[in-house]
């Protein structure tokens, strides 16, 4: 009898530094997925090198024509559908998304356009500014542009962020407390993007939010609220330890009731796909009312055990199995 399970691929790797996170991220994936209904394979893409890893060493090589590859048995294996892990480049910025609307293979991230708007912070708040929704003021600067430090401290104050503009990760990002140490933290950032904003700094709690919606259903996570020592929620913070992570979140019923309204606003406004995770800052109006800013937006957020939507998918009471089956199940009719 002909098999009717469908043939995922969770899609990682990619170009940025986060390769291995990635990697993590894939067999958190292929741990969590139901593997009574699918056949789960690891698609590892780097630079030109495309392959499925078998449990025993073995590797087979993608056919970029169709995506396809040939098993171990001599068969050809065709996939339904791509679950796209990628941190950074190519699968967050929507290359990877063109490709495989080009060769009409459905997957689990938002379009092309979304994926790289939501890759370009500077262009995704003022994008999301216009909809009324909270974020910081900041500069854009491109490599070799003139910039007046004085200028930048009068328009935005001190401390600011300096990050690479468009990019998925979380290195060249750096806190600058004062006009001085702007230049360095520059050339930092501008060694991972070519574009770089510079912005303001946002005093307050800082909250993540998982969402994913089907035509059945919409879904908002316990918001996962970031304690850490470190200057801000680096990568050491992310990846190694350096930080504490309570879900749910430490909020009023009132402010978690409205957070949870704007992350699924924003996720309409996009018309995203799949899960995405939206960072905050909880900050205080002139009143002392909570206020709601948007940092930013992960397409491809982490999967590993003890990444944040695991986590809070665990303290929804749902079972992570279900969620990915609903998100694939979605585009199917």
């Amino acid at each position: 009898m002909k098999d009717l399970k469908r043939n995922i691929a969770i899609v990682c790797g990619g170009d940025s530094p986060e390769h291995d996170v990635s990697i993590r991220s894939a067999q958190g994936l292929y741990s969590f997925f139901d593997k009574d209904r699918y056949n789960i394979y690891i698609v590892d893409v780097r630079g030109q090198d495309w392959h499925v890893a078998f449990d025993d060493g073995d590797i087979a090589k993608i056919d970029r024509n169709d995506f396809s590859f040939i098993g171990q048995d001599g068969k050809a294996v065709v996939f339904d559908y791509a679950y796209i892990t990628i941190h950074g480049t190519p699968g967050e910025n929507g290359i990877m998304q063109g490709y495989f609307d080009l060769i009409h293979l459905p997957y689990s991230t938002s379009g092309v356009l979304v994926e790289s708007m939501t890759f370009d912070k500077y262009v995704l708040n003022n994008y999301l500014r216009a909809f009324g929704v909270n974020v910081a003021d900041s500069i854009l600067l491109r490599r070799d542009e003139a910039y007046d430090e004085a200028a930048v401290e009068a328009r935005l104050g001190m401390p600011v962020f300096v990050k690479p503009s468009a990019n998925g990760s979380s290195f060249g990002v750096s806190k600058v407390k004062c006009a001085d140490q702007l230049a360095p933290a520059l050339r930092t950032a501008f060694m991972e993007s070519d574009e770089v904003m510079i912005e303001g700094f946002l005093e307050g709690t800082e909250i993540s939010v998982g969402c994913y919606k089907t035509r059945e259903k919409s879904v908002v996570f316990p918001a996962t609220e970031v304690v850490t020592k470190n200057e801000f929620f680096d990568y050491d913070a992310k990846y190694n330890g350096q930080v504490k992570e309570i879900t749910p979140a430490r909020l009023s019923p009132e402010t978690t009731k409205r957070v949870a309204e704007e992350t699924s606003r924003i996720y309409d406004i996009l018309r995203c796909n799949g899960i995405i995770r939206i960072d905050y800052i909880i900050s205080k109006d002139d009143e002392g009312n909570d206020k709601i800013n948007m940092l930013e937006i992960n397409t491809t957020p982490g999967m590993t055990e003890t990444s944040f939507i695991p986590q809070q998918v665990r303290a929804a009471g749902l079972d992570i199995k279900d969620v990915l089956s609903d998100i694939v199940e979605n585009q199917f009719d």
